[in-house]
């Protein structure tokens, strides 16, 4: 088998297990929604002002209410949704690898069609006609960008629009009313709520530890050991699924409130991003941080690192990284050090793993001046987005090996000094990242804060967490 057939097979079987999570969660999510009204709650909204719940739950609450009773209301429009299977372990910008898609169409409350689509597939359909973006040509020897890659910005709303470009350009008759990421760490935290699944006919138990990584040996190697036909390996996906939806179903009240709770948490992490046409939709799914949204808007200090895997499989699986951020305000040009800093945990090659390689970009404020980048396996590369400068390098680490990544810079003149605030920016599809901020204030003070990018975060006099 050659290269480019190992790297289809490689991607195909974990697109097959995100379209089990994607039909476990959007099923335990109808569920959720009608039970509720079958117990006279109305909608979640109702539910919220009922349960003596902190402010910040009852936004969220509300806010879920309101766009579930927009999508599942009965008014006899049919209405279709382009739904991204982005695999994580091989991380994307905007949130993961794609290698497939799903063509979710609801009216009146109830799925009327849900297909899926293999995007290695599909974009043979796309002509050779649209310009990778640096450094795809390079690392990924493509000539031209497709569907699979078109999640390349930090910004969900452009990598969705360009989603449904990629899928017109491949000859796709259907019109959009909205997409849907999701990322394979949905199936972890359901199961942190469901408890350990056993599949029929399976060996082995799919907690919420072990699963996403589980699956994958499965569906590559583990069917050959039992003896079970190779069209017939990745059916444990969709019984997983089932399980999951049947666990639901038995969870008593108080569970299916804290597997809400987990969905919510989900969005806030960007493991589920929406985007809808519809403005009155995509409002307040943006005010509440649900949309994968690039903050241009944000004019104080700013740092967003985003990493793209770069044809090294599903090595992600084994990464780890940790961030430290270091700004100075005391001098007439206040100046940042950022260090990103690598683990690849692997100790050999696998049918997964293999040496890191990833496209690495920082955005900072606009009107900051790069002075070094060290650590790097390319010349560092420059932009602006969305109201953001960035630098950008290639990034290697090899197995059972760690590497630093150094930018420095100078921060704008007119920068605000004497109420600082600082947003760091969560990438989507990263797992909980460690981070120390250092800072320098303008009379020389010092100060020092150890958090987990869990979501982003505001450091300052509008510190939210």
């Amino acid at each position: 088998m050659d290269a480019e057939r190992k790297e289809k097979k490689r991607h195909s079987l974990g697109s097959g297990l995100l379209v089990a999570v994607v039909s476990a969660l959007f099923l335990t999510g109808w569920f959720l929604y009608w039970e509720l009204r079958n117990q006279g709650l109305g909608s979640a909204g109702n539910l919220a002002e009922k349960l003596p719940l902190p402010t910040d739950v009852k936004n969220d609450t509300r806010a879920i209410g309101f766009l579930a009773d927009a999508i599942l209301r009965t008014d006899g429009t049919e209405r279709t949704y382009l739904v991204l299977f982005q695999n994580n372990l091989e991380l994307r910008p905007g949130g993961g690898f794609i290698g497939s898609f799903g063509i979710l169409k609801m009216k009146d409350g109830h799925v009327t069609e849900f297909s899926t689509h293999d995007t290695g597939n599909f974009d043979g359909r796309i002509p050779d006609s649209v310009e990778p973006p640096y450094p795809m040509r390079e690392t990924l020897h493509v000539s031209s960008w497709k569907l699979r890659d078109s999640n390349w910005e930090p910004d969900f709303p452009t990598d969705a629009k360009k989603a449904v470009e990629f899928y017109s350009m491949g000859g796709g008759q259907e019109s959009f009313d909205g997409v849907i990421g999701i990322t394979a760490d949905v199936l972890a935290s359901f199961l942190t709520v469901t408890g350990p699944v056993e599949v029929p006919g399976f060996p082995g138990t799919y907690g919420s530890e072990n699963a996403v990584l589980d699956l994958e040996r499965q569906v590559e190697q583990g069917y050959i050991e039992q003896k079970i036909d190779f069209g017939e390996r990745k059916s444990v996906l969709g019984l997983l699924g089932g399980r999951i939806l049947e666990k639901v179903k038995s969870l008593p009240p108080q569970d299916l409130f804290r597997l809400f709770r987990v969905l919510v948490g989900d969005l806030n992490r960007k493991d589920i991003q929406l985007f809808f046409a519809d403005e009155t939709l995509e409002s307040p799914v943006l005010a509440a941080g649900w949309g994968g949204a690039f903050d241009g808007k944000w004019s104080d200090d700013y740092l967003l690192a985003v990493d793209a895997n770069l044809a090294a499989w599903k090595t992600d699986s084994v990464m780890k990284r940790s961030i430290s951020y270091a700004v100075d305000l005391s001098g007439e040009t206040p100046k940042a050090r950022v260090t990103v800093h690598y683990e690849n945990t692997g100790t050999e090659k696998t049918f997964m793993v293999k040496d890191y390689q990833s496209f690495l970009r920082i955005y900072v404020p606009e009107g900051s001046f790069f002075r070094g980048v060290v650590g790097g396996a390319t010349d560092p590369v420059y932009g602006t987005f969305m109201g953001k400068k960035y630098v950008g390098t290639l990034v290697q680490v090899k197995l059972g090996a760690g590497k630093d990544i150094v930018f420095e810079y100078d921060l704008p003149k007119d920068l605000e000094r004497d109420a600082y605030d600082l947003k760091i920016a969560r990438q989507a599809g990263t797992g909980d990242v460690p981070v120390t901020i250092s800072v320098i204030g303008k009379d020389g003070s010092r100060t020092e804060k150890n958090i987990v990018l869990d979501r982003d975060f505001v450091l300052g006099k509008s510190e939210n967490r």
